[in-house]
């Protein structure tokens, strides 16, 4: 009867091995395909795009494309506008991130469960509920088309918050009260002791920061008229409402080239993201 038992365990581990395999496989093509069609498109000719039964392969190689995107828009006043936009945004949620997680984890003061709370209730709300008012308030600063109109509203930090302070829980305490009793402030505490330990979990929170930043579309589009303010993903819609829908090979093209640089980040940091993922951010 053991052998019996032993046999249907390794059975239905086959099984389950099995059907994780074909999910995973099942993930990868429904991602996996679209950017290949993005990439393929990117390098077929005009006339080569709309062909039935569709070509799977850019014969003949078409390179062109790259060179169209940046010379029927102003493609590098776009990109660094990006640059500007998702560095200061980026930059104030990290560092609001984790001055904000820090004192809800490690500082004691009244109402801090509470602010913890109100903090959660944001992550629930979707940022397209507070686009009407916060249109209405930039519109009304005279900020709308200008750099700080696209940033501000885009500063919340909710989600580093919640994030850095279960990273910050589950450091041992022992170490934290030891570097207390050696004299160590708030501040110093923070950058000489609790930073180093949360490293992984800071690089993971960085890079998710930095990308959802960088493909920012919807309020970007709003406040921005044109290439002095507008990032990438803006210019890429001005560039296909241009010319219609004829133009799908320099508008693929630059996709392309707006996805490389978030993909070459995420490419280098990918185990520290991973780790910091799958340690801080599942500890209370």
């Amino acid at each position: 009867m053991s052998g019996q038992a032993e046999s249907a365990i390794q059975g239905q581990g086959r099984v389950g091995k099995v059907f994780g395999y074909a999910a995973m496989v099942a993930v990868l093509a429904v991602i996996a395909v679209p950017l290949f069609w993005i990439v393929v498109t990117s390098f077929k000719a005009h006339d080569h795009i709309y062909v039935r039964p569709a070509e799977y392969l850019p014969i003949p190689f078409t390179p062109e494309n790259y060179s169209d995107v940046t010379t029927r828009i102003p493609f590098f006043a776009y990109f660094r506008n990006s640059v500007i936009i998702t560095f200061f945004t980026a930059g104030i949620k990290i560092v609001l991130g984790v001055l904000s997680a820090y004192a809800l984890s490690l500082l004691r003061f009244p109402g801090r469960g509470i602010l913890f709370v109100v903090i959660l209730a944001a992550l629930m709300v979707p940022n397209q509920i507070t686009i009407i008012s916060n249109f209405a308030l930039v519109a009304q600063l005279g900020w709308k088309n200008t750099f700080q109109g696209i940033i501000i509203p885009l500063a919340g930090v909710a989600f580093g918050t919640f994030l850095m302070r279960n990273q910050f829980l589950s450091l041992p305490h022992e170490i934290i009260e030891a570097a207390r009793m050696d004299g160590a402030g708030p501040f110093k505490l923070l950058w000489r002791v609790v930073m180093p330990l949360s490293w992984p979990t800071l690089v993971a929170f960085s890079l998710i920061t930095i990308v959802n930043e960088w493909n920012e579309y919807l309020w970007p589009f709003l406040m921005s008229d044109d290439e002095r303010t507008a990032p990438l993903q803006v210019g890429l819609t001005m560039l296909q409402n241009n010319d219609g829908v004829t133009n799908w090979g320099p508008v693929m093209a630059g996709t392309v080239l707006t996805i490389l640089p978030v993909l070459i980040l995420f490419l280098v940091l990918q185990r520290q993201m991973i780790k910091g993922l799958t340690s801080g951010a599942v500890k209370s």
